[in-house]
């Protein structure tokens, strides 16, 4: 399935790969961005693979998320002929901010 990564999300994932390259270094931003790659990969493949975000059950669609390292995961949709991923999450950030981030 065709996987969309939305710009909102492309943005998130620019900051948070600079902010790697900046505190660890460019070794550790190249781990994370394929992190990215592969976790893109896997769900494109099989989109059920991340369990549904319990913090947008409120929302109407189907929001899944799947972890790309300890402290980030990747929240996304599953519309009828693609995935959409809708945004980078660190998880670190209070749950009920991301309803605010997400647009049905």
């Amino acid at each position: 399935m065709r996987v969309i990564i939305t710009d909102f999300a492309k943005q998130e994932i620019r900051r948070t790969a600079s902010y790697i390259q900046k505190e660890f270094g460019k070794i550790s931003k190249n781990n994370f961005l394929q992190s990215i790659r592969l976790t893109r990969k896997l769900i494109g493949t099989n989109p059920y693979l991340g369990p549904k975000e319990q913090s947008l059950d409120e929302l109407p669609g189907n929001y899944r998320s799947i972890v790309v390292n300890n402290l980030n995961k990747i929240v996304y949709s599953i519309k009828e002929d693609h995935i959409l991923i809708e945004d980078l999450w660190d998880v670190r950030r209070e749950p009920n901010s991301l309803k605010r981030q997400i647009n049905p």
